[in-house]
């Protein structure tokens, strides 16, 4: 009876919590019309711990945020519980430990501080920072730090098919597979597209070797390091289908890696440094501008 009672009592709670944002939502401009012309008594409490208050008007977010009656409902009800019981932590630590108030209040001011200049900075980045960067600078990077890139695993050109063990084109693939001809390389290539349950043919890419072997019986393999310094081409099979691999390339860990396979990493370094540089620029330009005109002094 009791829990009938308590879901009872829950479900009143969220319906007049419902009413009270559709209220909101409909005369949501004459309210903050209203409130903004210094009168508080229409901002309603939803919620109280101790002295400290939960206004509706705190609540005004979740108009935007939500996507019906019932999600505002939902919404609104977890932001109050989660109001409830920070306040209660709140007076809880009040109780239990002793704090420097002034300390308190001079971190939070040194946060709020921080955070508009932090604001203020992504936002002068946002309109100064320019995103195109150029292959020539990209290749200078690279020449200069391209020992700092040393590689964490194994990266291969590769091409690979994997088609069903019982196709009639098996024969054929692994021939083209192996053959030097240029041309037998376009066929392998054109059958691996139509014959194929999947596969891999970008001669020029660089994928790590463990995306490429990943569900196939390779993957488990216990010395991959051995496997692509001694294979050219590697055929392997499990109850269903046939691998075909042809290596081009490989690099192994702890060797530079190829330009192309670290291009976007260069990419956002760059661009990263072009961040810091605006900040930068920023920050002595404010100096300066204040330097000029006296606005600060600095005594001994």
């Amino acid at each position: 009876m009791k829990q009938k009672n308590r879901k009872y009592l829950t479900l009143q709670w969220r319906s007049s919590l419902l009413f009270i944002l559709l209220l909101a939502t409909i005369g949501a401009c004459d309210f903050f019309r209203f409130k903004s012309e210094g009168n508080d008594e229409e901002d309603q409490i939803i919620a109280s711990v101790g002295n400290q208050n939960l206004h509706l008007s705190e609540l005004s977010f979740i108009k935007s945020e939500s996507k019906s009656e019932e999600d505002s409902a939902n919404i609104a009800e977890r932001y109050v519980q989660s109001w409830v019981r920070k306040q209660l932590l709140i007076k809880e630590a009040g109780k239990s430990m002793a704090f420097d108030e002034a300390e308190i209040n001079r971190k939070l001011l040194d946060y709020k501080y921080a955070l508009m200049v932090y604001e203020f900075e992504k936002k002068y980045v946002a309109e100064n920072l320019n995103n195109d960067v150029s292959q020539q600078e990209i290749e200078d990077y690279y020449q200069v730090n391209k020992v700092n890139f040393s590689l964490k695993e194994i990266i291969v050109r590769v091409n690979f098919v994997k088609i069903e063990k019982e196709s009639p084109q098996n024969r054929q693939i692994e021939r083209l597979l192996r053959s030097q001809n240029q041309k037998d390389k376009e066929s392998f290539k054109a059958l691996a597209v139509s014959a194929g349950a999947n596969h891999f043919l970008e001669d020029s890419t660089w994928v790590r070797l463990d995306d490429i072997i990943i569900e196939t019986p390779l993957s488990n393999h216990p010395n991959k390091v051995e496997l692509v310094r001694n294979n050219k081409h590697v055929i392997t099979d499990d109850d269903r289908y046939r691998y075909y691999f042809r290596i081009l390339e490989y690099k192994l860990q702890e060797q530079v890696p190829p330009l192309e396979f670290v291009r976007d990493e260069i990419t956002k370094i760059l661009i990263n440094k072009r961040r810091i540089e605006l900040v930068d620029q920023l920050q002595k330009e404010v100096y300066n501008r204040a330097l000029e005109k006296n606005e600060f002094k600095i005594y001994e």
